[in-house]
């Protein structure tokens, strides 16, 4: 329509304007920048996600005695106790989601970086995966709050989070952060200026 929106003060203005005629701020119809901040965000969940996954997640009093669990230790005991349900839903939430999720982000940043060769319908099943994936993302922050709020009722147990929670929280924060701040219209941009018909 060749209208694009002040980021100041959201006059509308035509896109041959190089400022906006109300507050004469600088004009843009593309966020440029908005790939440069997802990457920070997506490099910074990257390595909390490292740190979330080494250290303890879970801190446990039995009887005086404190036992730390981190996702895969906790993986492997609720295995080992038989709850195959309880550790395939920790599984997927704790690990499998968040790394698709940051994979599939990256992905998206590559290919509008660098002119990746993806066709578009594989780039579109994927934006549709990642928003459905985004949706499961706080799923094992509720598992642990559950599970905690659960152990919590006994007398001789005692259940809290760890410090690798913080950094999970974030995580989570931050790819969805990182996913909300993308201009997805350079994506978009991108695949017409290609003639992509596949």
């Amino acid at each position: 329509m060749g209208l694009c929106l002040c980021p100041v003060c959201r006059k509308l203005n035509v896109t041959s304007n190089s400022h906006c005629r109300r507050c004469f701020s600088q004009l843009s119809s593309r966020n440029y920048a908005s790939i440069q901040q997802s990457w920070a965000l997506l490099v910074t969940a990257t390595i909390l996600l490292v740190v979330a996954n080494i250290y303890p997640i879970t801190l446990l009093t039995n009887r005086g005695v404190v036992t730390n669990d981190t996702i895969f230790s906790g993986i492997s005991h609720l295995v080992k106790t038989g709850m195959f349900p309880i550790a395939i839903i920790v599984f997927t939430a704790s690990i499998l989601v968040p790394w698709l999720k940051i994979i599939g982000l990256a992905t998206y940043l590559t290919a509008i970086s660098f002119n990746l060769p993806i066709s578009k319908r594989k780039l579109m099943v994927g934006f549709h995966i990642i928003e459905w994936i985004g949706r499961w993302s706080m799923l094992d922050l509720f598992v642990i709050s559950l599970t905690v709020a659960l152990v919590n009722m006994g007398q001789l147990l005692d259940a809290k989070p760890a410090p690798a929670a913080t950094a999970f929280a974030l995580v989570i924060l931050l790819t969805q952060v990182a996913a909300k701040v993308l201009d997805t219209r350079l994506l978009w941009d991108r695949l017409e200026n290609t003639d992509d018909t596949n």
